[in-house]
């Protein structure tokens, strides 16, 4: 089960599934290994332009279609070996699969995928990899949380080029546990103020995220304005850093709420969020702060751990969830009162807006669940 596709929904069922995960792996190379890999990565992709050429020119999309007016003049002109070459021609018939209207062209730097014929790891971890002059032995690195997930390995394995290092991209399949059979259900609403609060009352601030903007923002654009070569290179150091500071805030965000919910035995509900940007309004001052969260990288987060966990998670229809009491179930624009303030205007109600929401939020995904399941009210 592809980990772009982890909408989950209360089922019971005693069959353990798995789930794709992808674990990252940095090589340390030496310089003549570095000018190696490099050149192999590049001689690829050529191969793959020149694939992609004829197969554009002579409508011919399919793999095994390609493989035979291919596969020989690939291997003599690029000097590749049997197992990169039928590589290049999956990774370009892939790539039509989405468009063939127009021309693919592959960057020279483009990941380039192995399978265990051209590439296998070794003891005191070392990967044994093909080049163009033969194979390589190169030590990397991994964290404890990889090496878990690492163990369960399984098919290809992507060369990555970033920032002058390589990496692999390694897929792990891992047995999720038995999905647990909800007693309650916590509702999670996602915001811009708070990123995400939960129908127990707690709530994550958005607060550090935005002083981090705001400071990348600030010093992006001194560093545009001085267009000197330190400021360039200054430039491509900080680059990606305010987005990995994003991605590991939800990363703490996601686990702890699965943690809350595994430990509590409920499920999760949240809102749809596709399209959100576009129905969502705010002030002037907050539009940075919408478009610069990433929303689907929380949601998503959240579905897979919640799946490695067993706890179901409930998409629900977010309409007026902002707007509606969740005492007395009257909707109106003028029951929120501000960013953080709801009082309903018909039966007095008080509370946090955020937590308002998250609560209805909750209701929603209790009357998605089976008549024979007991949850309170």
């Amino acid at each position: 089960m592809s980990t772009k596709s982890l909408l989950i929904f209360y089922h019971k069922s005693s069959i353990l599934e798995q789930v794709k995960l992808t674990v990252n792996l940095k090589l340390q190379t030496s310089q003549e290994q570095h000018d190696l890999l490099l050149a192999t990565m590049k001689r690829a992709n050529e191969a793959c332009n020149w694939i992609s050429n004829y197969a554009f020119t002579h409508k011919v999309f399919q793999k095994f279609a390609l493989h035979h007016p291919t596969y020989f003049a690939v291997r003599e002109q690029f000097q590749l070996s049997s197992n990169v070459t039928c590589r290049c021609l999956g990774k370009v018939a892939d790539a039509y699969k989405l468009n063939k209207f127009a021309k693919r062209i592959f960057r020279l730097t483009g990941s380039i995928a192995y399978d265990h014929n051209i590439l296998s790891f070794k003891k005191n971890d070392i990967v044994s990899i093909w080049t163009l002059k033969g194979r390589i032995f190169v030590p990397f690195v991994m964290g404890d949380r990889q090496r878990e997930y690492f163990e369960h390995r399984k098919g290809e394995i992507l060369l990555v080029y970033r920032k002058k290092t390589f990496y692999l991209n390694v897929i792990c399949d891992i047995t999720e546990e038995p999905q647990l059979e909800p007693k309650d259900i916590l509702g999670v609403d996602f915001g811009i103020v708070n990123i995400a609060s939960d129908s127990d009352g707690e709530q994550f601030s958005g607060q550090a995220i935005d002083n981090i903007r705001q400071t990348f923002s600030h010093r992006r654009r001194n560093l545009q304005r001085k267009q000197t070569k330190g400021s360039k290179r200054k430039l491509k150091a900080i680059a990606g850093k305010q987005s990995r500071f994003q991605k590991n805030e939800n990363h703490v965000i996601s686990k702890r709420l699965v943690d809350k919910a595994k430990g509590t035995q409920r499920a999760i509900s949240l809102e749809d969020l596709e399209g959100i940007r576009d129905r969502v309004t705010v002030k002037k001052g907050q539009r940075h702060r919408l478009n610069n969260w990433s929303f689907y990288d929380l949601r998503q987060k959240i579905e897979y751990k919640a799946q490695l966990k067993g706890v179901p998670v409930i998409i629900i229809d977010p309409r007026n969830t902002s707007k509606q009491c969740s005492v007395c179930s009257h909707i109106s624009k003028s029951n929120r009162k501000s960013q953080s303030e709801f009082v309903c205007q018909k039966c007095g109600h008080t509370d946090n807006a955020d937590f308002n929401a998250s609560r209805n939020i909750r209701e929603r995904a209790v009357a998605q669940l089976p008549n024979e399941t007991q949850v309170s009210r």
